[in-house]
């Protein structure tokens, strides 16, 4: 909150309003910190949703080298496995493909369909679009 240097003239117009004189540094230090102030609760507000998001599978915090794999060609599955600590075999365990199979779809030899690539992306804790872009 921006503290006055002077006090402030209180003049009561002829309708009755109370207006307030300040000075003019006083006055812009007041509506910038307003302006702060509704930046700082925008701010929030987008936080909250991506965390909201995040927590319904949503959308998913990576870190950059992993999107950099990524745009350099790697698999997604391959990128996103790596980053989560998890080998094709946990992949496996965790969806019931073959470890196989699942070796195949990171190296492109195999499509794998929608259901497949669901199974995936819920063992990988990711929204399926990361892996179908």
């Amino acid at each position: 909150m921006t503290e006055l240097k002077s006090k402030p003239q209180i003049i009561v117009s002829p309708s009755g309003d109370e207006l307030v004189v300040l000075s003019r540094g006083e006055y812009d230090a007041l509506v910038a910190g307003r302006e702060d102030a509704e930046e700082d609760l925008a701010t929030r507000r987008i936080i909250a949703a991506t965390d909201e998001a995040i927590a319904r599978g949503q959308d998913v915090v990576l870190p950059e080298s992993v999107w950099a794999a990524i745009e350099a060609g790697e698999s997604p599955i391959r990128a996103i496995r790596k980053f989560r600590g998890l080998t094709q075999k946990d992949v496996e365990k965790a969806t019931g493909l073959a470890q196989g199979y699942v070796s195949e779809i990171e190296n492109g030899a195999k499509p794998g369909g929608l259901r497949t690539m669901h199974k995936i992306a819920r063992a990988l804790g990711v929204p399926i679009d990361i892996l179908l872009d």
